[in-house]
């Protein structure tokens, strides 16, 4: 494998910038992860706060920023994270899916929204790396979003680092439920994709076929009612095809959230 693959349980909106002390931990953890990577020459991200048809990928040459987001302080809508894009990425990425059967399109206008730009601004505060982003598809089909990350790391894009961001658990009326029935589910969740993704003894098949289905999973339905913040796990499982290198577990808004890392050195 030859890119870094990342899956980060991203936070509440812009809090992780606002020096919210649920998000404390997070925010240590991003600002720590590039040192358990090697600095990357280009990054793409998939958020789940992008849902489209087929694939959407941004290609603007100076991306502006998406504040997705409702109800924060005036501070919240001047971040500034002047990254580069990556047109000829996006374009060779378009280039390649479109081969493989996939409806593509580029996008020239579209921002990136926070579950790309609030990582970034702690995990690369310079901006001096080029960033794309693409869509998830609104079909919300499992399959095809592991599917799609193995396509992907099949191009062999070197200098890569590939991030999902998302969120281990995301039951927006239940963060700060904290009854015996809330943890229990959470817990049991979070036991399970530390499970199937960080244990030695899951074959690339069975993480597959488990993450395919896996709502079959204890307490799946209750930390996520629908999937979206849970998908770009999948595409990151589907580029990196093992068992993650590194779990990282935050509490954040009286929960459990994973982050996975699989580096480029672990095959």
């Amino acid at each position: 494998m030859s890119q870094d693959v990342v899956f980060i349980s991203h936070g509440g909106g812009p809090r992780p910038l606002l020096g919210d002390p649920q998000h404390a931990g997070l925010v240590s953890f991003l600002r720590a992860l590039p040192q358990s990577l090697q600095k990357p020459k280009q990054i793409v991200v998939f958020s789940a706060h992008w849902e489209g048809p087929g694939v959407g990928i941004t290609s603007a040459v100076e991306p502006s920023l998406l504040y997705d987001y409702y109800g924060f302080p005036p501070e919240s809508y001047e971040f500034r994270y002047p990254c580069p894009g990556a047109p000829a990425l996006a374009a060779q990425i378009a280039s390649g899916l479109t081969t493989r059967g996939y409806e593509v399109s580029l996008d020239d206008q579209r921002g990136l929204d926070h579950g790309v730009f609030v990582p970034l601004m702690l995990m690369y505060p310079s901006a001096d790396i080029p960033v794309i982003q693409v869509s998830l598809s609104s079909s919300l089909n499992p399959e095809w979003h592991i599917q799609l990350g193995e396509d992907l790391g099949a191009m062999g894009l070197s200098e890569t680092l590939f991030i999902g961001s998302g969120f281990s658990f995301h039951n927006m009326h239940a963060f700060f439920n904290d009854s015996v029935e809330s943890q229990a589910a959470n817990q049991a969740f979070e036991e399970w994709l530390a499970q199937i993704l960080s244990g030695s003894s899951q074959s690339s098949g069975d993480i597959r076929e488990k993450l395919t289905h896996w709502r079959d999973a204890p307490g799946a339905a209750f930390c996520h009612p629908r999937e979206e913040h849970l998908l770009p796990l999948h595409v990151c499982f589907g580029i990196a095809g093992r068992p993650a290198d590194q779990r990282h577990v935050v509490e954040m808004l009286n929960k459990q959230a994973s982050n996975f890392i699989w580096n480029r050195s672990g095959d």
